[in-house]
């Protein structure tokens, strides 16, 4: 995986994560336009993560911590980039982050209906708690 570059993203990069991410998530989520990246990154320049290789962007996921909760959200690898490893990547590039910050365990937040997310999860040492629930309301 010599070939694959883990960075931060910047400002200059939200236009490219969104088209990514339209082709490359699943779902969508109230906060995927350019503001509210813009905000994420301006609020921690450290949390989105990016794989790239060769130069395109292969991979993302945001690794939030507020302090008290490592959160990973929006993990995504482009279907053309997938089992080779850059999931794994990511993860452990985020896990690294939040142990730096004290961090003790992560929370990711995968959607009910995306079984190959559950493999990809689960592949990586992640368990399911199904006695919790997300409960949400939008501002």
């Amino acid at each position: 995986m010599s070939d694959l570059r883990i960075r931060h993203a910047a400002l200059s990069d939200i236009d490219t994560v969104l088209r990514f991410w339209r082709d490359a998530a699943e779902g969508t989520s109230i906060s995927d336009d350019h503001d509210g990246v813009a905000r994420l990154i301006a609020r921690d320049p450290e949390a989105l993560l990016l794989a790239e290789r060769d130069g395109v962007l292969a991979g993302t996921v945001i690794a939030g911590f507020d302090g008290w909760r490592c959160s990973a959200y929006r993990l995504a690898v482009h279907p053309d980039h997938r089992r080779r490893g850059i999931a794994t990547a990511l993860l452990q590039a985020a896990e690294q982050r939040f142990a730096a910050l004290g961090g003790r365990r992560v929370d990711a937040m995968v959607l009910e209906a995306n079984e190959q997310a559950h493999h990809a999860w689960a592949a990586t040492g992640y368990q399911r708690e199904d006695h919790w629930r997300r409960w949400v309301k939008p501002l």
